[in-house]
């Protein structure tokens, strides 16, 4: 339960982190190929090509990262236990 918390809220802030970055990333584009500002075409293009590329692959990269950092490092004593029950012992219920 606990990692799939912590996938969301990765999920949630790679969201909002990565659009930032894509918006950013969009600006310096802009400046930089020297894109046309003919009714707001610049503005479309950062705000409907590079924030959602950012927002996505931010989405992504933060679910990943906090879903590793999440995980156990290794099974504890008490998983191992009950694992090795359920197969020595099967639970039947009908």
């Amino acid at each position: 339960m606990n990692v799939a918390l912590l996938i969301l809220l990765g999920l949630v802030l790679g969201l909002l982190g990565g659009g930032a970055l894509g918006v950013g990333a969009g600006v310096a584009w802009v400046e930089l190929f020297k894109t046309t500002n003919f009714e707001g075409y610049s503005a479309m293009l950062v705000f409907f090509t590079f924030m959602p590329i950012g927002a996505l692959l931010g989405a992504i990269a933060g679910a990943i990262l906090f879903g590793l950092a999440g995980r156990p490092q290794e099974l504890s004593v008490e998983h191992l236990q009950q694992r090795d029950g359920d197969i020595l012992h099967p639970r039947h219920e009908i």
